[in-house]
């Protein structure tokens, strides 16, 4: 097992991402975008405080079988506008659903919190709207894809530091791939806060991550990051989604990201609260055959690894942001506080 060519969700050929920033404001979207011809998706939400838009249609028990994109977004429940914007894209390159005269994309979209975080939180002008994301879209590719405080990651906080967008694949060892993206805006931290080291650490391939030295004054700053949260109802949030080549039906989807989030389990503590709306979109390509047991045991191990090594990731590529309503540090920066 190795990580992919670009370590990235868009391992899985056929996807591609976007990220958009809303002007002037610490908020953004990201959008996955399928192959043309649609993925088959499934879901899991596991928080309490959830901000879905069209997910009801991945239980396998209703029609449609494919998505054309998957959005994730800032902006609480306004960011679910972000999702018109792609729809409208999509529908205008011919992309969607087919019914009499008309196609109809399929758009599911969950959003996090991050009200506030580049100034007031009544300002229409700071959330993610239709336009946030029509420019995901035509910012899509699918080579690298940029990490840190960009797109839904954008105003994105996790236990106290800044938090953002991350992204891991592995190829297994019978060719398959899997591979996520997480936008890790939880309540729980991704800090061992006996020592300063993150969680997920231990997930990484060798040489993957490059944790920084975190002496004793660091180790102080970083529980005091983790102990400055004060929890309140809907403010956080953890979104992934986990992708494959493989070909899986609805449920197998569904599955697939119920394994996602053991990957949030073990980099994010805690998870799954009151206050987070964690949701793992799964997706399937279906390019390669659909495996056998043992396969699909090692697929859905590496679905948990890929979405726990995103989360460090992102962590790790989080870098300080300054706005009008305060400064938000990042994980590198507090772990190389020194005294």
């Amino acid at each position: 097992m190795h990580p992919g060519p670009n370590n990235a969700l868009t391992d899985v050929a056929g996807l591609r991402v976007g990220h958009a920033r809303v002007p002037g404001a610490l908020s953004g979207t990201t959008v996955v975008l399928a192959p043309p011809e649609g993925a088959v998706a499934g879901v899991d939400v596991r928080g309490a405080a959830p901000g879905t838009r069209e997910t009801d249609l991945l239980d396998p028990r209703n029609t449609v079988q494919r998505v054309h994109a998957v959005v994730l977004s800032g902006g609480s429940a306004f960011g679910l506008a972000a999702a018109d914007g792609v729809m409208a894209r999509l529908a205008t390159a011919g992309v969607g659903f087919a019914v009499p005269g008309a196609v109809v994309p399929i758009v599911p979209a969950a959003v996090l919190f991050d009200l506030g975080r580049g100034g007031p939180a009544s300002d229409p002008a700071l959330r993610p709207t239709a336009a946030t994301g029509a420019a995901a879209v035509d910012a899509a590719a699918d080579g690298p894809i940029t990490q840190g405080v960009v797109g839904a990651g954008t105003g994105a906080l996790v236990g106290g530091l800044k938090g953002g967008i991350g992204t891991a694949s592995a190829v297994l060892d019978d060719g398959t791939t899997v591979a996520a993206l997480a936008a890790v805006n939880a309540a729980g931290s991704a800090v061992d806060l006996a020592t300063g080291g993150l969680h997920g650490l231990r997930l990484g391939f060798p040489d993957e991550f490059v944790q920084p030295r975190v002496g004793a004054a660091a180790q102080a700053a970083l529980r005091a990051a983790a102990g400055s949260v004060r929890p309140r109802l809907g403010t956080a949030t953890t979104l992934a989604v986990v992708a494959t080549d493989a070909t899986l039906d609805k449920a197998g989807c569904g599955r697939l990201a119920a394994m996602g989030h053991d990957g949030l389990a073990r980099t994010l503590t805690p998870v799954h609260t009151a206050v987070d709306g964690d949701l793992v979109f799964g997706l399937a390509t279906c390019a390669l055959p659909t495996p056998d047991l043992a396969a699909l045991m090692a697929l859905h191990a590496g679905a948990a690894d890929v979405v726990g090594r995103a989360v460090v990731h992102a962590v790790l590529a989080a870098e300080t942001a300054t706005t009008p309503a305060g400064t938000f540090r990042s994980y590198r920066e507090v772990a190389a506080t020194s005294g």
